[in-house]
């Protein structure tokens, strides 16, 4: 083989070898950057949701009439569990109250059309500790809109690996992570038994108490200031506010550790911003159940589904009787003193 010969087999073999990892990234495409579905790639790993999904409402665009921001816990809410809403879900790990605002916004500006705004939030998220450094999801934006960003996503090896691995997932059909993506956005949680549910919730309390709870939390006192200015953001939109059910273990160590009162607080604050509030973190049927939670923190999708039917049918969902209670102004008093009634039973 002469040196013009070796030269050419070698650019065409690198050619090939380009073009093969191109196709396969594009035929997984597992940073949501394109539409397709199919059997092969309808199990999705996470990589940064922030990037994900902000790539995704780009460069695929929206005409859902709803949007959902939340943190990691809302991710569970499937968009089909909403009957007469089309609903996207923008929610994403470890969101903080302070993302709210920024995500919204670069949210209407792909898809001004939205007609509600559904808030799903954290009562851990209301501490200073959790709320104080400012946060926003301008720098995924920046990242995402770079020039060639499809294309060098593309062309890279290391995304090849997580394309293979999303091949395996979707050919064995399991959901083997405690989250994982289908092509419509809807997260799912692998199922453990009731001990292995016990044990992370026991993790998990562990963490709270440590982390979150106790001597840890103090309310911010911007929360309000906050939350009011989400509020009147994009003011055409109906904003509705829900609260992200914890396990009644989990709601048990926030009473132990002094936080109840602080609780109270954010439920009143919430609700004199937004006029009301669906609050479905209290002890109920659902709550009391351990197996409807992976690790006591966050909820199976099933919940999910209760929730979305409770929000859009109210009296009418198809969700247990005692799960889910809409808080006005003129029912905060009375609901609370219920709510300290069933705490008061869990002791």
């Amino acid at each position: 083989m002469n040196d013009r010969k070796f030269s050419l087999t070698v650019m065409a073999i690198f050619a090939i070898l380009t073009l093969a990892v191109v196709t396969f990234n594009y035929w997984m495409d597992p940073l949501w950057n394109f539409s397709h579905a199919h059997e092969y790639n309808d199990v999705q790993l996470v990589t940064d949701e922030r990037e994900q999904k902000t790539a995704n409402q780009i460069y695929v665009p929206k005409t859902e009439d709803t949007l959902l921001l939340g943190s990691s816990r809302s991710t569970y809410i499937h968009h089909d569990g909403f009957k007469d809403w089309k609903v996207y879900n923008y929610s994403v790990a470890n969101l903080s109250m302070r993302e709210y605002y920024t995500m919204m916004d670069f949210a209407f500006e792909q898809n001004p059309d939205y007609e509600r705004v559904i808030l799903g939030v954290d009562f851990f998220k209301s501490s200073t500790q959790e709320a104080e450094a400012p946060r926003s999801i301008q720098n995924h934006v920046k990242r995402v809109t770079q020039p060639f960003y499809r294309a060098k996503n593309l062309l890279s090896f290391d995304l090849m690996k997580t394309s293979a691995q999303n091949l395996q997932m979707s050919a064995d059909d399991e959901i083997t992570e405690d989250r994982l993506y289908n092509r419509e956005g809807d997260a799912f949680a692998r199922k453990l038994s009731e001990e292995e549910t016990l044990s992370d919730t026991e993790d998990k309390i562990k963490k709270f108490e440590s982390t979150f709870y106790g001597k840890s939390y103090t309310y911010y006192p911007r929360y309000k200031e906050i939350m009011k200015k989400v509020h009147d953001l994009h003011p055409e939109a109906e904003k509705m506010v829900y609260t992200t059910p914890i396990s009644s273990e989990l709601f048990k160590s926030l009473v132990s550790t002094g936080l109840y009162e602080e609780y109270e607080i954010w439920l009143r604050d919430l609700v004199e911003v937004y006029g009301g509030v669906w609050n479905f973190m209290y002890p109920n049927s659902v709550t009391n159940d351990i197996t409807n939670y992976y690790d006591g923190h966050h909820f199976y999708p099933e919940v999910g589904y209760y929730i979305a039917s409770r929000m859009e049918q109210g009296d009418n969902a198809e969700a247990p009787e005692d799960f889910g209670v809409y808080v006005t102004p003129d029912t905060i008093d009375s609901h609370l003193k219920q709510v300290k009634k069933l705490v008061d039973e869990l002791n």
